[in-house]
């Protein structure tokens, strides 16, 4: 994925996620978290980013920031089938709390 500053600027949605795993599920979200990045990276030209990051003042809480070209990507996002297994399937039953922020990126400079 790109690492740049005018990749920000090229995606007109960002979203910043936070997931809180329920009590004795931290590690298998974790795990679940690395698989979706992965997949996303491979499969997903629309996603910019998606970066999963875990707390280390509370190993349950976990943050995403994902950046996507358009509404049409991350609504094709939430249709690819590691979408529905990893995240549907999988992560949302061990969660706690799911709080989802979209953002629109400021443009540079």
């Amino acid at each position: 994925m790109p690492g740049t500053s005018t990749t920000a600027a090229t995606g007109s949605l960002a979203l910043a996620v936070t997931w809180e795993a329920r009590r004795g599920e931290a590690d298998a979200v974790a795990d679940i978290l690395r698989r979706m990045a992965s997949a996303v990276r491979q499969k997903e030209p629309g996603v910019l980013r998606f970066e999963p990051h875990r707390s280390p003042a509370d190993d349950h809480v976990f943050f995403l920031y994902e950046l996507f070209v358009d509404q049409a990507a991350f609504e094709a996002h939430q249709q690819t089938e590691h979408f529905k297994s990893l995240v549907v399937e999988q992560g949302l039953p061990k969660l706690a709390r799911r709080e989802r922020t979209p953002f629109t990126p400021l443009a540079a400079a």
